[in-house]
């Protein structure tokens, strides 16, 4: 019987990285045939076909690369002879990166996201055992139609949903609301449940001028008029509780909405989303009148990869508050 054919493209992080003893510290170093070739056995489920995109540490990642490698996914998808692609990822921006490419695919085939979080010069090195785990998603039929995955310690849970939670757990990545979609044990992916209201943003190009400014107690909207003044064209506020404001910020998020810069309100809170629930100054109730968009259940940081995109198909507020709060968009034919 013919294996099937997984690509499996590099671009660098912890999973390629060994301790330099001049500097004293872990850098990109491995290739993509050099850390295969540390995963054992793989040979006789899937057929490889490395990619080396870049040999890059997490947080050199950035969106114009993070569309780039969205492009040679794409291309690796078409193909007839290819059942599924691996991407290779630094932890600090994996979930970034994840997201966008959930938003921005649409192949039915399977992409895995996966790292490492020790390297190769540490005891317990966990790259080849998560690239193994990644290998056996993608080549199941179970896999297909559920977006973008990210396996790590032998679970599966969707880029969508999932988020780095620790700075050191091998299990750092966590669907903390609704846990992962499944695992893989016994080099079989097993699925508990399905990924439902997955969006997607055909968006060719991306608005990068998207500003993420976290709330804390007392604050005022010096760093929001900063914004607008400088010429961001969106700006995501990490909202207290169920979506609030101090009342300082109101007058500069006012100035914002008014020189056309798109706000969209998430939550500091790791879980839940955010509402229109409270009435008071700063309550999410004035602030969703106002036009403030709500962002759900995001974080800050997928709530600004979703902003980039959204803004790269439209500027108009009703598509984009769709977007955010309907959970569905349709591209005009």
């Amino acid at each position: 019987m013919k294996k099937p054919k997984v690509a499996v493209v590099f671009t660098g992080g912890t999973i390629s990285m060994t301790v330099d003893k001049r500097i004293g510290a872990a850098i990109p170093s491995l290739s993509g045939e050099q850390i295969l070739s540390l995963v054992t056995n793989i040979d006789r489920l899937a057929s490889i076909e490395t990619v080396n995109f870049s040999a890059i540490p997490g947080p050199h990642m950035t969106p114009d690369r993070m569309m780039e490698l969205c492009d040679v996914v794409e291309e690796l998808l078409v193909r007839q002879d290819i059942k599924g692609v691996v991407v290779t990822h630094g932890t600090d921006t994996l979930e970034e990166t994840a997201y966008l490419m959930d938003l921005k695919l649409r192949s039915n085939k399977p992409v895995i996201i996966a790292g490492a979080m020790r390297n190769s010069s540490e005891l317990g090195y966990d790259g080849p055992s998560n690239l193994a785990a990644a290998v056996c998603t993608a080549i199941s039929t179970e896999s297909d139609d559920k977006g973008v995955l990210v396996v790590m310690n032998n679970e599966v849970n969707a880029a969508s949903e999932v988020t780095k939670t620790s700075t050191l757990s091998l299990n750092t990545f966590q669907s903390m609301e609704f846990g992962p979609l499944g695992i893989v044990d016994n080099d079989e992916v097993i699925f508990h449940r399905e990924v439902v209201n997955r969006q997607t943003i055909p968006a060719k190009i991306l608005e990068k001028r998207v500003t993420l400014i976290k709330c804390t107690a007392g604050m005022d909207g010096s760093l929001i008029r900063y914004c607008v003044d400088r010429g961001d064209k969106g700006i995501v506020l990490e909202a207290l509780g169920r979506g609030n404001v101090p009342p300082d910020m109101l007058e500069d998020l006012a100035y914002a909405l008014e020189n056309q810069v798109t706000v969209v309100m998430v939550s500091r809170c790791p879980t839940g989303r955010v509402l229109g629930t409270y009435g008071y100054p700063g309550g999410g109730k004035e602030l969703k009148d106002m036009g403030v968009l709500l962002g759900g259940d995001l974080p800050g940081q997928k709530a600004r990869i979703k902003l980039m995109l959204a803004l790269g198909v439209t500027s108009e507020v009703e598509d984009l508050r769709s977007i955010f709060e309907y959970r569905q968009y349709k591209q005009d034919s």
